[in-house]
């Protein structure tokens, strides 16, 4: 993965993707402590673990803050791990993985595709041709309804942490998507890769 961040923050629409700063300690702590938010994730961190957040938390490369409004809505992360199944054949220093968190009162306006649209663009132009994955417990509806709406496509499903899991992966480039999933599922229906 890139080593470095984006020259400048990221900005859509609505929304900027920035490095983690101070001010964003409350936030990381509201959305680390949240029942709701830590639903399919393992659960809420305990408050005693959450008083030692750092003073600037989560500052590492592939981290971003998601901003609206001039506060912390979110956070995407693209972070190199090994998160799939077992069995599955990885790179030598592992996969980007994609991962992301939004408080509650962000839920429902679009905000975590814009903000994961805006960090795989990134991604694409700093790491040109390599793909990104994406691990999320197939129950969570909400989470199956963007890996889709950003393009991710299903590899497999494995059982971990209890529960099944649902791992797909992103290739830069619509067209490149849409001729692996030929290859790999031919005669097959392939929403999302043409909208991404």
């Amino acid at each position: 993965m890139a080593d470095h961040w984006p020259p400048a923050p990221i900005r859509t629409e609505r929304l900027v993707l920035r490095e983690s700063e101070a001010r964003d300690r409350p936030a990381f702590i509201e959305l680390l402590g949240s029942p709701e938010v830590g639903a399919y994730v393992g659960g809420a961190r305990p408050p005693d673990e959450l008083e030692r957040t750092p003073e600037v938390p989560g500052r590492r490369v592939g981290v971003f803050v998601v901003e609206l409004d001039g506060a912390m809505i979110g956070t995407v992360m693209l972070e190199r791990r090994n998160l799939g199944p077992k069995d599955r054949v990885r790179p030598e220093r592992g996969e980007v993985d994609l991962g992301y968190l939004f408080l509650p009162k962000a839920w429902g306006y679009g905000y975590a595709a814009e903000a994961c649209a805006a960090a795989l663009d990134w991604f694409a132009g700093a790491c040109p041709g390599e793909p990104i994955v994406l691990v999320t417990q197939s129950a969570n509806d909400r989470s199956m309804r963007l890996a889709e709406k950003l393009g991710f496509v299903e590899e497999t499903r494995f059982e971990a942490f209890g529960a099944e899991q649902w791992f797909g992966v992103w290739f830069p480039g619509h067209a490149a998507q849409a001729e692996r999933l030929a290859d790999r599922h031919p005669g097959a229906n392939h929403r999302g890769t043409a909208e991404g």
